[in-house]
């Protein structure tokens, strides 16, 4: 098998998604009405596209790869990096410390919220309670990924104590990227461009943003609180190209044309899975026991944003792919193309 078969398989299933990303939103495809509310901007998406490299080598391409279109939550998993510069920079010299003790903010306070550590926000545990940015934590509480996009949601079940239970809640998200905001006392997406996407060579063309609503006040000026994702708008718009840089940077454990730009020791953080999930780490996604993508291996590690948006870091074989529209339900079928090409 050839590359070229495993290219023509992202090409041939194209997402479900309509090209219109804020009629689709405001459809109800998250979540019904007035809780759909879109707060940040959207764009219309292009078609499939993607970059294939083996062992640092480009080895296939297709579509636009320079269009920068919405990436849903593969911000997340760029928030976990930036939350690895702030341990780098000694901003954040324990993971188990309360997030209320070096971010203070009503958000973090509270016999709830209080008890919320960093490890607790990096691994989905929070728990966290209340409004955020206009957005209630019961939005996304109970929240199923399994039947999202179905019109099906679980009820809303008992909240629990901090680190007590693993749940995929974008309200929740944001309140690392606010907490890291706090600790960088500056904009994320300038921390983010300084230190990794200018030194890996990026271009300009990506932005990062958060809601109309997530202005916060830092030392007497109002910052932009970006998203963890683009549910309610806002989350990071960037290209395939740009995406392959971060994915091939991961792939290397921090490392870019011999500069240190994030830790090892901090990267293999997030590629161990939590407590709760062995499909997650800190806001990366795991193939533990090769249940959640079975034709790739144990060591795969996966940037995922809704609609098809996939940066796979595949240590056997030492692939690195990004693709971006492909069908979630045909993305085992791209790896096992891929996989038997390598």
């Amino acid at each position: 098998m050839s590359f070229q078969e495993a290219v023509a398989h992202a090409q041939a299933h194209e997402t479900p998604w309509p090209r219109d990303i804020l009629a689709h939103l405001e459809s109800g495809f998250f979540e019904p009405a007035p809780d759909n509310a879109v707060l940040g901007p959207t764009a219309p998406r292009g078609g499939p596209a993607g970059i294939l490299f083996q062992r640092g080598q480009r080895v296939a391409e297709w579509g636009d790869t320079n269009r920068a279109d919405m990436t849903f939550s593969v911000a997340k998993s760029y928030l976990a990096m930036l939350a690895g510069l702030a341990v780098q920079d000694g901003l954040l010299p324990d993971l188990d410390e309360e997030v209320r003790r070096r971010a203070a903010h009503p958000a973090f306070e509270g016999a709830q919220n209080g008890r919320i550590t960093w490890r607790h926000l990096l691994t989905n545990t929070s728990e966290w309670e209340g409004t955020l940015f206009g957005k209630s934590d019961l939005i996304d509480r109970g929240r199923n990924l399994g039947v999202e996009g179905q019109g099906k949601k679980r009820s809303t079940r008992p909240l629990q104590a901090p680190g007590a239970y693993w749940e995929y809640n974008d309200v929740r998200v944001n309140a690392l990227s606010l907490g890291l905001l706090l600790l960088f006392r500056r904009a994320l997406p300038d921390v983010w461009r300084e230190r990794i996407m200018d030194p890996i060579g990026a271009s300009a063309d990506w932005h990062w943003h958060g809601y109309s609503t997530s202005g916060v006040e830092v030392d007497g000026q109002v910052i932009e609180s970006v998203s963890g994702g683009g549910h309610w708008g806002g989350g990071i718009f960037i290209s395939a190209e740009d995406q392959a840089r971060v994915g091939l940077l991961v792939a290397a454990d921090g490392e870019w044309n011999g500069r240190r730009l994030i830790s090892k020791e901090w990267l293999d953080l997030c590629r161990t899975p939590c407590a709760l999930n062995p499909h997650y780490g800190f806001l990366f996604w795991l193939n533990t026991g090769r249940t959640k993508w079975p034709s790739a291996s144990e060591g795969a590690v996966c940037f995922s944003g809704a609609g098809g948006n996939t940066t796979w870091m595949e240590p056997e074989g030492g692939i690195m792919s990004v693709t971006r529209w492909l069908d979630p339900a045909q993305l085992d079928g791209y790896m096992a193309r891929v996989r038997a090409a390598a």
